[in-house]
């Protein structure tokens, strides 16, 4: 029988970070979604792919998500689109023959040119009202968050 005045911690939702932290990208996210989808016809996915490789390229599909932290069921997807709109193109890598160089086309490249300024503009609105110092204190918590998830999850592995 359990002792009723054992109760565990009452957990608020809304004060707990991980979930603080999905509903801030979710947000975010919309945010920066609503300044390409519309205007260049991409899913959320379809312009990270297309942002990473506009980054470095060849990257395989397995990088892509590596690097995101991408689900890969999202990953092939968005590639199989931007293959079919002629934005990236595959090749063979010598290699490895069982995976795949990704890489954007010229009009992948192009269009990678025009979002860039339209992205880094939803960014601004998204930071206006912070001050530089502010950002860096941002950044610099959330890399440090991101970096501690990625030891935790790298531990249960072993």
């Amino acid at each position: 029988m359990t002792d009723p005045t054992d109760t565990p911690p009452a957990l608020s939702l809304h004060d707990y970070l991980p979930y603080r932290l999905a509903v801030t990208s979710n947000q975010v996210s919309r945010v920066v979604a609503r300044a390409y989808q519309a205007r260049f016809g991409l899913t959320v996915w379809e312009w990270r792919v297309i942002a990473l490789l506009g980054e470095a390229e060849p990257m395989t599909a397995q990088s892509l998500s590596d690097i995101a932290a991408m689900d890969k069921v999202s990953v092939s997807r968005a590639v199989k689109a931007l293959v079919e709109r002629g934005l990236v193109v595959r090749a063979e890598r010598a290699s490895d023959r069982r995976s795949r160089d990704l890489r954007l086309t010229n009009p992948g490249r192009s269009l990678y040119l025009e979002i860039m300024p339209v992205a880094l503009g939803a960014e601004a609105d998204l930071l206006d009202g912070l001050d530089a110092e502010e950002v860096a204190i941002l950044v610099r918590l959330l890399e440090a968050v991101r970096s501690r998830a990625a030891e935790l999850l790298d531990g249960a592995d072993t």
